[in-house]
């Protein structure tokens, strides 16, 4: 029997800014462990927390874009709880006064726009991050007080795909609104992820599993399809009641999910308003500050692409997925390139070449004032599509301006006199293809085009050269 997934995440995403949320340690990537700390994030006696101006104002960002509705205060809770990566025995965060609830946005899966419900939004600082070793563990504190937003959305997904897509809407959304990075090699998205089944006629939702700090969106994907088929197939065999309310862990290595502890009521964490941040009112007049900072979203990229520029729903798709993409993508429109052809140029060459040696397009070398070389260079005639995309290779391997191999030399032929002379005399030493042609074998067509693009070294103008020889074939066609 096929069941029926609910599932639900709780997504973290690490916020940019210059200090921490409650420190002035440097908010940063590093592989130097404890590099950037200070007193507060290793929780010494004496030490108090002073609120990121900044943080607040891109989580409110946040809870806007979304949909959600905005506290009239802000203030933040402690929760409690022991761990080693979490020194003072607490974790600052927000409970009963989120910085947003009820929202909703729109996404798109397999052809279908499906909505998704918010539960809430929050601002916290996040823990430091252990490094295990053989036998032993140690404590790095550059993560201690990074700003982290919590979002947690109600079980609104039934599938593997509908969780990625929306993992992936949300990583836009977030480099949209120019709050943070979303680079999952950084650890700066991770998920947890709650998974249950039932059947279509149930009423009530099954045991639910929880699995924590799933730190890629493939993670995710394999994480659920994983974690439905073992429990369907524990109901399947009758042995329902052995899906009990846990915690797993992801592991990449045996492809499964593996138990870390029980769950069977929720952890009383004895939530209590934070005693050192005092409350502050939030303003009608910032929120609208804030409101007008927020760009125009993906989905609204989207179809403007599609609509305005005729890209197809898969280019467009491609484009909106990484604010970088976008940014390219605008700038080359904004030099007056054509809209289709810098869309294929992006989503299949470039994204091509940086996908495979790991580059990041921000750093890439043909930039879009350098791709319009090479497009007008089409456009212009002086090189066809296939010269275009060795000068593109050329030019990012040796990293030359696109113009210097843009030549007289290698200037494609566009002179109808001349290729008429070149193909006049292949046809002359053609006669037998010519007949076989007359005979049926249309797929000889391509041979005489091989024949002027040999003799003109890949110069020929590909479309003039088929029309003079169409012309050519039809004239010997009718005698």
């Amino acid at each position: 029997m096929k069941y029926k997934a609910v599932i639900g995440l709780e997504m973290h995403c690490e916020l940019k800014s210059n200090s921490k949320v409650f420190s002035s340690a440097k908010n940063g990537y590093s592989t130097i462990p404890n590099e950037f700390v200070r007193p507060l994030d290793m929780a010494f006696p004496g030490t108090l927390p002073v609120v990121n101006k900044k943080c607040v104002k891109d989580a409110l960002k946040m809870s806007i874009a979304l949909g959600c509705t905005q506290p009239e205060y802000m203030y933040f809770d402690r929760k409690n709880y022991y761990y080693p990566d979490l020194p003072k025995g607490y974790q600052i965060t927000q409970m009963a006064c989120p910085v947003g609830v009820n929202g909703k946005i729109d996404i798109e899966c397999d052809g279908k726009t499906i909505p998704v419900y918010i539960h809430d939004i929050h601002l916290e600082e996040d823990a430091a991050s252990l490094d295990h070793y053989f036998n032993t563990s140690c404590i790095d504190y550059n993560r201690s007080g990074v700003p982290l937003l919590e979002l947690v959305t109600e079980p609104c997904f039934s599938s593997a795909s509908e969780a990625v897509a929306f993992l992936e809407t949300m990583r836009s959304i977030y480099q949209f609104c120019d709050v943070s990075e979303g680079d999952t090699k950084k650890g700066q998205i991770r998920c947890d992820v709650n998974v249950s089944i039932m059947e279509e006629t149930d009423q009530e939702y099954g045991t639910r599993v929880e699995i924590k700090n799933v730190n890629s969106f493939g993670g995710v994907y394999d994480a659920i399809n994983y974690e439905i088929k073992r429990q369907s197939e524990l109901k399947s065999l009758g042995r329902y009641e052995e899906v009990e309310q846990e915690t797993r862990r992801w592991d990449e290595e045996s492809q499964t999910t593996i138990h870390m502890r029980s769950k069977v009521d929720a952890i009383d964490y004895k939530y209590f308003v934070e005693p050192n941040i005092p409350k502050y009112k939030i303003t009608k007049e910032w929120l609208e500050e804030i409101k007008k900072e927020i760009p125009e979203l993906p989905l609204e990229c989207k179809h403007k692409y599609m609509e305005k520029y005729g890209l197809s729903d898969y280019d467009a798709s491609v484009i909106i997925k990484d604010k970088s993409y976008v940014d390219y993508y605008e700038k080359c429109l904004s030099l007056n390139m054509d809209a289709k052809q810098a869309s294929n140029w992006l989503t299949t060459q470039i994204l091509g070449k940086i996908n495979h040696e790991e580059l990041s397009l921000n750093d890439f070398f043909l930039t879009p004032e350098r791709l319009k070389q090479i497009t007008d260079a089409i456009e212009n005639k002086l090189i066809s599509s296939k010269q275009a995309k060795e000068i593109f290779m050329k030019s990012c391997e040796e990293k030359k301006e696109p113009k210097e191999y843009i030549t007289s030399e290698n200037a494609q032929m566009n002179d109808e006199s001349k290729l008429n002379e070149i193909i006049a005399s292949i046809m002359e030493r053609s006669a037998v293809q010519i007949e076989q042609y007359k005979n049926g074998k249309t797929n000889l067509f391509d041979y005489f085009v091989g024949q002027v693009m040999k003799e003109t070294k890949g110069k020929a103008n590909p479309v003039v050269t088929k029309e003079i020889i169409t012309q050519y074939l039809n004239e010997e066609i009718k005698k």
